[in-house]
C-alpha cells in the first residue's frame, strides 16, 4: 500500500487526488456543486452535495489510476474552513443547509457582542475576532432560527461539525465524530492555548458542548471508511483546514516562513513556531498544524476576494470567457489610466474587518474599458496581499521580515499577477512546481502518519521551485501606488 488519497473539499467544488509513494499525482477528479444565495450576503451549500461529490470524485480518481482500495494506505482530508453543518445524531440528516464561511448573516450578532465588550476576551481565548466569517455565530444562528433545533441540541440529539467533521462522519458510517486542531481553531469555540473546547466561549454563544466533535492532531487516527464505499476499510490519518494544509504542503515548517494561497479568497499564513503571537493589527492568531500533541502557531490574514474577482470579470461583467484572458488584457491596458478596484463584494477581511463594506472602483475615465478593468482586478490582489504582509511585519517581532513569499493556488499560475505581487510587496515571490499544495499537505499528513512518506525535514528538502519572481518596480513608484490603494480603501469604507 504505497498510495494516499487526498480529499480536497472546497467552496465551489470537491476534488480527490491520488498520490503515489513519491508524492506524485497519479490521478484526480473534480466536481462542482451548486451555490445557494437565499438572501443578500447569505451563502449556503446543500450538505448532500458536499458528500455526494466527495464520494464520487474519490471513486473516479481511484478508477482513473487503475488501482484498488488495497493499494491505498491512507486518506487525508482538507476542507473549506468555518463552514457549518448540523445534523441529527440518529438519522444523519442535516437540519439546514450548510452555512458557508463567506456568509454574512450574523454581522449584527457580532456587532452586539462587540458592543457589549466581549471581543478582547474572545481574541484572548480563540485568537479570532468577532466576525461572521467564523463558525460560532453561524452555529448559534442555526440553533436559534431552525424550529426545534435548540431543544434537540440540548437533549444531545444534534451534532455540529465543520466540513471535515461531516465528511468523516459520512465516510465512517457515523462511527467517528472528530476534527483536527486547525479546524477547531476556526470555530470561535476553541481555546488555542489550552488545546480544548472553551466552556466560556460556548456559554457566551449558548452552544451545548455535547454537540462538539473530539479534537485530534492533524496527523492522527480519525477512523476508517465503511468497507462498502471503496471496497475495503481505508484509514483516515490526516486532516487540516485548507489554508493550514497549504502551509504544510509549502513546507513552511520553520518560524518566519510565509505562504499565501490564491483561490476564491487569499490567505496568508506566517509560521510563528510554538508561540501564539497576539496581533496588534487585527490579524488572526491560529494553529498552523498540530503534530504529536504540540501545536505550531501562525499569524493569518484573510482576503475574501482574490480569484473570485476574475470570476466577476467573467460572470458579472462578461468581459472575459476564461481566466487566462486576463493576462493579455492587463498587458494591453493604457498605462496612463490608474484604475483602482476595491473588491469588497462581501465586505473587507484583514486587516480591516468591515463586513458591511461593498466594492468600489476609482479613477474611471471615458476611455476605461475591459483591459483597464482586468489590470485593476489583478492588481487588487497584490494590493490586498501587501495589506496583510505589512500587518504581519508589524506584529512579527521574533526575527527579520520574511525574505520570500511562497505562493500557490489557481491564481498563482498567472505570471502577470505574480510579477505585480512581487513588485508591490518589494520581495521575491516563489512559485513551487506543485501548485496543488493544499491537497499535497493533506496527503503528506496522512502518508507520514501511515509510514509511507518521510518526516517533515525530509519533505521540506524535496520542495521544488518552479519560478521566482523578482521585483523590478522603483521603490518610490511602488509606495506611491500603494498610497493610492490605501486612500481608495479608506474612501470605500466611508460610504
Amino acid at each position: 500500500m504505497t498510495h494516499v488519497l487526498a480529499i480536497d473539499q472546497g467552496t465551489t467544488s470537491s476534488r480527490a487526488i491520488l498520490f503515489d509513494g513519491s508524492l506524485r499525482v497519479v490521478a484526480s477528479a473534480q466536481e462542482e456543486f451548486a451555490q445557494h444565495y437565499p438572501a443578500s450576503g447569505w451563502v449556503e451549500h446543500d450538505p448532500s452535495d458536499l458528500w455526494s461529490t466527495t464520494a464520487a470524485t474519490c471513486r473516479a480518481a481511484i478508477e482513473k489510476a487503475s488501482v484498488s482500495a488495497h493499494d491505498i494506505a491512507a486518506i487525508g482530508i482538507t476542507n473549506q474552513r468555518e463552514t457549518v453543518v448540523v445534523w441529527d445524531k440518529a438519522t444523519g440528516q442535516p437540519i439546514h443547509n450548510a452555512i458557508v464561511w463567506q456568509d454574512r448573516r450574523t454581522a449584527r450578532m457580532c456587532d452586539t457582542l462587540r458592543d457589549a465588550g466581549h471581543e478582547p476576551r474572545v481574541t484572548e481565548i480563540t485568537g479570532l475576532l468577532l466576525d461572521p466569517y467564523f463558525s460560532g455565530t453561524k452555529l448559534k444562528w442555526l440553533l436559534d432560527e431552525v424550529d426545534g433545533a435548540r431543544a434537540k441540541a440540548e437533549a444531545g440529539d444534534l451534532l455540529f461539525g465543520t466540513v471535515d467533521t461531516f465528511l468523516i462522519w459520512k465516510l465512517t458510517g457515523g462511527a467517528s465524530h472528530v476534527t483536527d486542531a486547525t479546524n477547531a481553531a476556526r470555530t470561535l469555540l476553541y481555546d488555542i492555548r489550552q488545546g480544548a473546547w472553551s466552556e466560556e466561549m460556548c456559554d457566551l454563544l449558548d452552544i451545548p458542548m455535547a454537540m462538539l466533535p473530539e479534537v485530534k492532531d492533524s496527523a492522527a487516527d480519525f477512523g476508517v471508511t465503511r468497507p462498502d464505499l471503496f471496497g475495503r476499510e481505508i484509514p483516515i490519518l490526516g486532516v487540516a483546514g485548507d489554508q493550514q494544509a497549504a502551509t504544510v504542503g509549502q513546507a513552511c515548517f520553520q518560524p518566519g516562513m510565509l505562504k499565501s494561497t490564491y483561490g476564491t479568497g487569499c490567505f496568508a499564513l506566517l509560521n510563528t513556531g510554538d508561540t501564539p503571537v497576539a496581533s496588534k493589527n487585527r490579524l488572526l492568531t491560529t494553529i498552523a498544524y498540530q503534530l504529536d500533541g504540540k501545536p505550531t502557531y501562525a499569524l493569518e490574514g484573510s482576503i475574501f476576494i482574490a480569484g473570485a474577482v476574475v470570476q466577476w470579470l467573467r460572470d458579472g461583467l462578461k468581459i472575459i470567457r476564461e481566466a487566462k484572458e486576463t493576462q493579455p488584457l492587463a498587458d494591453s491596458a493604457d498605462p496612463g489610466q490608474e484604475l483602482i478596484l476595491v473588491p469588497a463584494f462581501t465586505g473587507l477581511g484583514a486587516p480591516y474587518w468591515q463586513p458591511d463594506c461593498r466594492g468600489a472602483i476609482f479613477g474611471l475615465t471615458r476611455n476605461s474599458g475591459p483591459a483597464e478593468f482586468a489590470r485593476a482586478a489583478l492588481e487588487s490582489v497584490g494590493f490586498q496581499t501587501r495589506d496583510l504582509l505589512e500587518a504581519m511585519q508589524a506584529d512579527w517581532q521574533a526575527g527579520d521580515d520574511p525574505a520570500v513569499l511562497r505562493v500557490d493556488g489557481g491564481m498563482s499560475a498567472s505570471d502577470w499577477a505574480m510579477q505585480f505581487l512581487s513588485d508591490i510587496i518589494g520581495a521575491p515571490v516563489d512559485r513551487p512546481e506543485v501548485l496543488e499544495t493544499t491537497a499535497l499537505g493533506a496527503a503528506w499528513l496522512a502518508g507520514m502518519q501511515a509510514g509511507v512518506y518521510p518526516d517533515a525535514e525530509t519533505f521540506a528538502k524535496d520542495w521544488a521551485l518552479d519560478r521566482r519572481f523578482e521585483h523590478s518596480m522603483d521603490e518610490s513608484a511602488r509606495d506611491a501606488r500603494y498610497e493610492r490603494w490605501k486612500a481608495a480603501v479608506t474612501a470605500t469604507m466611508s460610504v
